[in-house]
Parts: C-alpha cells; sequence; structure tokens
C-alpha cells in the first residue's frame, strides 16, 4: 500500500479488490499496529470515525465501508452468504497487515466467522454481535424479503427494526401501514439535504439484506462453533442494551476458550458510533475506544474474566 502522510483526525481512503471482484473501499488514520473496525447495520465507515480518531493515538485504525454501502457500493444478490463479508475482510487485511479486528454487531458476527478460518487475525474484539438465539421469525423475513423484491426502502427500514428488535418499542408495536411514511418522509427530506460523509437512510436501506443475511445464519444451534476460536476474544457490552443481546454475549462467555467479558456502564448497543443529537445522542465512543487500547495494547490469556466498567471513569 503506497505511503500516505499519517493523521490522527482525517483519513485517508484507500480500496482493495475482494476474491469476487468486488472493490472494498476503507478510511485509514492513526499510527501503530493495524487495527481494522468493522461496522454493523445501518452504519458506514464514517459511523466509526469519532472511534477511530480516539483510537489513532494508538493505531493504525483501518475501516472499511462494508459492501453495499459508501465506498464499496454493490448490490445485494440472492447468491450472498457471510463468507463474502469475511473475503471482504481479508483482503483488507491482506492489504493492510492487520492482525487486530474490532466488530459491532452484525460486524461483530463477520468478525466472529473470520476468526474461525483466517489464521493472521490474532486478537478480536467483538460488541454484541447480532445473535438472536431464538431465531428469526419466518414471517417476518417473508415480510422483509418482499420489501426488497419491491424495492420499498420504508418496508425495508420498518421490517429490518422490528426483526433487529432495535428503534423505539412503540414505533415496533405499531403496524408497517402506520410507521412507512413517516419513514418516507424522512427519506425524502434527505434527498434536499447535504449529508456529508454520513449516508443516506435509502442507501443503508439497500444494504440491510446483508445484515439480515448474516444474522439469520447464526442463531441457538449454529452458535457452537465458535468454541473453536483460539484467539482472545473481548466480549463487549453495554448495561443498557436489549436483554437478547445481553443473552448471546452470556453464551459466548461460557463456550470460547479465552474469553473477556466486559460491560461499559450507561452505553447501548450505539456506543461505538459518533455522537450525534438526532441519530445516536448517547454515544460514547471515547469510552469505547479506551478498553479496546487497554485490551489490544495487553497480552491477555487465561480464565475468562467478567468486569463492569463505568464511562464515567472511562472518560476521566
Amino acid at each position: 500500500m503506497e505511503e500516505t502522510p499519517i493523521s490522527l483526525t482525517t483519513p485517508a481512503i484507500h480500496s482493495v479488490v475482494s476474491a469476487d471482484g468486488t472493490a472494498i473501499g476503507f478510511e485509514r488514520l492513526g499510527a501503530g499496529p493495524v487495527l481494522v473496525l468493522v461496522q454493523g447495520a445501518m452504519g458506514t465507515a464514517y459511523t466509526f470515525r469519532e472511534l477511530a480518531q480516539a483510537l489513532a493515538d494508538s493505531f493504525t485504525v483501518i475501516v472499511p465501508d462494508r459492501r453495499g454501502r459508501g465506498m464499496s457500493s454493490r448490490r445485494f444478490d440472492h447468491g450472498y452468504t457471510v463468507a463474502d463479508d469475511v473475503a471482504d475482510l481479508d483482503a483488507v487485511l491482506r492489504a493492510t497487515g492487520g492482525r487486530f479486528v474490532f466488530g459491532l454487531s452484525s460486524g461483530g458476527d463477520i468478525v466472529l466467522e473470520a476468526a474461525l478460518t483466517l489464521p493472521r487475525i490474532e486478537r478480536l474484539a467483538v460488541c454484541e454481535p447480532a445473535i438472536l438465539l431464538d431465531g428469526i421469525p419466518a414471517k417476518g423475513i417473508e415480510r422483509f424479503n418482499a420489501y426488497v423484491e419491491a424495492d420499498d426502502l420504508p418496508g425495508i427500514l420498518v421490517a429490518g427494526m422490528k426483526l433487529s428488535r432495535q428503534g423505539p418499542a412503540i414505533m415496533r408495536a405499531m403496524p408497517d401501514w402506520l410507521v412507512k411514511p413517516a419513514i418516507k418522509r424522512i427519506i425524502k427530506a434527505e434527498e434536499k439535504t447535504d449529508a456529508g460523509d454520513d449516508a443516506p437512510m435509502a442507501e443503508l436501506a439497500q444494504a440491510l439484506p446483508y445484515d439480515l443475511a448474516i444474522a439469520h445464519s447464526i442463531d441457538g444451534g449454529s452458535i457452537s462453533k465458535f468454541a473453536d476460536l483460539k484467539q482472545p476474544v473481548l466480549l463487549l457490552g453495554g448495561s443498557k442494551s436489549p436483554h437478547f443481546l445481553k443473552r448471546a454475549l452470556d453464551e459466548l462467555e461460557q463456550m470460547i476458550p479465552d474469553a473477556t467479558r466486559l460491560e461499559i456502564a450507561g452505553v447501548d448497543h450505539a456506543a461505538a458510533w459518533n455522537v450525534d443529537r438526532r441519530r445516536n445522542p448517547h454515544g460514547n465512543p471515547t469510552a469505547v475506544a479506551e478498553v479496546l487500547k487497554t485490551y489490544f495494547s495487553s497480552v491477555t490469556s487465561g480464565p475468562i474474566a467478567r468486569k463492569v466498567i463505568s464511562s464515567r471513569d472511562e472518560q476521566s
């Protein structure tokens, strides 16, 4: 990879070609050991910008746009499997010399899958991987797929919100036809404004089928494969996150041979995202960065550790 000036705040842009020919764009900033950050649903490389900047004094931070969004545009097709995202990550690791990886939500699923087959990953951290132990309701998947076939972006977003059990509980309880008009108005309003480096909801909606396919591939029946992980694994969560995500972390904690379990008090599933008054007012990427710095800078092994960390303490 060509030499570029080191920056702790402004990323340099690069790209690499994955095994199936998909161009994967990524941002690079900072200096030190290479740490790759893998985004989850409804996020892009930009959504990790503040986290990357908080890590850049200790690591060379690599933040790819996963296929289907941002710099890695590729329309979803039904031949997709999580192995494609693993191949994308492998291409990025090869290009950058990366050995450390962090993944959030469905990005955490990708990182766990990749660690099973990519020995170049020496240590990994996952924040609340998108693992629904009870599976995903078949009728919900049918409704989501119908919206995808119809290119109904508000429908995709509403069905995705319900299947992932994210978003306001009151909206998840409403029928789709009642919620979709509000989502459509937001999409229309975004078309009239400059989103800057952020991705509009319409683009993120088109990428959601990737995330559903990933989450659908791991449940209570298949999670046991992660008992074969040989690398140290940090299992990170927030005290305010949904119970079903904590249940998945509980299961992983019990089966992964070398696991460290940490919980940050006062944050939820979006703690690692940029702080945004509208989309993510409770984000705390600084607290997440401090945990990752400690973990990836130390040599940890042996018995499972469990600890609750105060986000206030992490910022002091």
